[in-house]
């Protein structure tokens, strides 16, 4: 009888975890990852600090910021993470909440795992509570009119309470005002199949004074000073050549050597390039350009003929807002200056450089093709200022999301808890095991309003109770007013959000918790050269998912 010999399939120093330990892992790294964010959910939640590898410091409570500045090796935790990036990207918001939900779904799984329920038999009742909990959303969800008289007042609503968990929360009455100028601004140009794009709102930080002094310029700022002294800060009705080009001598792609045998001969050579130079201006001026924005450099010459002819000149912009510049003002982006003419020129009431804290800025006013506007960030630290610049971009994103989706549904968990409630009714119209998987969807989503009354120091079994019997005497709107400490209606308390931000947590986090309990072999190779035992919980993982 022949003896057997082992065969080798995986490379030396592979891990591999199977079954139950594999499951066991993921969910254990994706809770982790849910419980780091937990405590920053609300308006009463902590913020974060995290400090990167060169030692730059982040303090936020805004869950996309916090998952992206975390270090993780787990691959289970990355898709955590993924879900909170996807829910940021789409809607803006929400973030922290979809990876609570998300790490609350693997905990009640886990629960049913151990019971002996099979993950397919889970997955499957995840998939219906689901589907029931975006029927439950669009039946609660309430629209908003865009011509009635209280459409602004609801926008600002929503504003506010995207961003009453922020550190900005002590003035979000004037931002929220200032946030939904912006978006209906920018709205009211756009054609019925155009999408409001959030970059067309650009944001200047700018540190110093309070985050009150934050404000609405309507026109574009640009980060950048005149490059001349002798040139006019101030030009009204402004004429624009928008160049591509630098307004310098192209040197050439190789080495290339003059010979010069008489001084008279590097005269020529040094007058030869002036005239070049001046030639660049003598276009300019043909064309009727009172303002030069260039995206490259300008050279000492050039500025000093720009200044004597009284063109208002900057450098090195941005291609962003080159191409925001072309956009609004109606300036042809020009590649070559001998191509420039008065066709190709931009119009605005008014360009003028203006100092904002020991900073100076070109301000671009009254713009005719679009409107044009800028939020101007202010705040006492750069801290605090990064810190304003994402609550605004959160506000931004939920004030567009009803614009787009015009529909509302009322905060503090009380969508949650009538989602929580119909799963329960819903899960005893199912037959067999799906049944207890469609309670623990209800009972992680109960987890929701939960963790907002224990991180507002409120009894979270007390308030459970207290909405649980709201919600069964048919008080669809009532949910936790932290301020009060009690069950309220949110309606009258204007906690308004967007029910597109609320569909869109609800699918990542369903989908990602799937994804997660459907795994039941990792296998993880050492190769990936981090080095030294256990990149992930419990010393099973040493790699990224490569």
């Amino acid at each position: 009888m022949s003896q057997q010999v082992p065969v080798i399939v995986l490379r030396e120093g592979t891990e591999r975890s199977r079954g139950r330990d594999a499951q066991r892992n993921n969910i254990m790294a994706a809770i982790v990852i849910a419980e780091a964010v937990k405590s920053a959910l609300g308006p009463k939640g902590m913020d974060k600090m995290l400090v990167d590898s060169f030692g730059d410091v982040t303090v936020s409570n805004d869950g996309a910021t916090i998952l992206k500045e975390m270090d993780v090796a787990h691959p289970a935790a990355k898709m955590v993470i993924e879900v909170a990036k996807t829910v940021d990207d789409e809607v803006g918001d929400g973030t922290t909440t979809a990876a609570v939900l998300t790490g609350d779904l693997l905990k009640q799984a886990e629960v049913l795992l151990d019971q002996k329920i099979h993950p397919t038999t889970i997955i499957s009742g995840y998939r219906k509570a689901a589907e029931k909990a975006l029927k439950v959303i669009e039946e609660t969800a309430e629209q908003v009119d865009p011509e009635s008289s209280d459409y602004k007042k609801i926008l600002i609503d929503v504003a506010k309470t995207a961003m009453s968990s922020k550190f900005v929360s002590t003035y979000r009455d004037e931002l929220a005002k200032i946030v939904v100028e912006a978006v209906l601004l920018i709205n009211k140009d756009l054609t019925a199949d155009e999408e409001i794009d959030i970059d067309d709102i650009p944001r200047q930080k700018q540190e110093g004074l309070a985050v009150n002094a934050t404000e609405l310029v309507k026109g574009l700022v640009l980060d950048k000073e005149i490059v001349h002294p002798g040139m006019p800060k101030r030009v009204e009705n402004a004429r624009i050549a928008l160049l591509e080009s630098a307004l310098e001598v192209t040197k050439t792609e190789f080495d290339a050597k003059i010979s010069i045998s008489d001084p008279s001969s590097m005269q020529g050579f040094l007058d030869e390039e002036e005239r070049m130079l001046k030639s660049m201006v003598d276009k300019i001026v043909e064309a009727g350009a009172n303002v030069v924005i260039a995206q490259k450099g300008i050279d000492d010459v050039v500025q000093h003929y720009l200044a004597k002819n009284g063109i208002l000149a900057v450098r090195r912009i941005k291609k962003s807002d080159v191409e925001r510049l072309h956009r609004t003002t109606g300036a042809t982006i020009v590649s070559k200056i001998q191509n420039l003419t008065k066709e190709d020129l931009g119009k605005a009431k008014l360009v003028e450089q203006r100092t904002v804290a020991d900073d100076k800025m070109l301000f671009v006013e009254g713009t005719p093709k679009s409107a044009a506007v800028t939020l101007l960030v202010r705040g006492g630290t750069d801290h605090i200022v990064d810190e304003v610049d994402r609550a605004l971009n959160d506000a931004l994103y939920v004030v567009r999301d009803v614009v787009m989706h015009p529909y509302v549904t009322y905060g503090g968990g009380s969508l949650a808890a009538e989602i929580a409630k119909q799963l329960r009714g819903f899960a005893d119209t199912l037959e067999g095991r799906e049944q207890y998987a469609v309670n623990a969807f209800a009972d992680a989503v109960e987890s929701l309003p939960s963790t907002l009354a224990e991180n507002a120091g409120l009894d979270p079994i007390d308030v459970l109770v207290s909405l649980r019997s709201a919600h069964t005497e048919g008080k669809v709107t009532h949910g936790i007013n932290i301020d009060k400490g009690k069950v309220d209606d949110m309606k009258k308390a204007r906690v308004v959000e967007s029910a597109l931000v609320n569909r869109q947590i609800v699918m990542s986090a369903a989908e990602a918790a799937q994804m997660i309990l459907k795994i039941d072999d990792v296998i993880s190779s050492k190769g990936a050269g981090l080095g030294g035992p256990g990149g992930g919980p419990e010393g099973d993982f040493d790699s990224d998912d490569d």
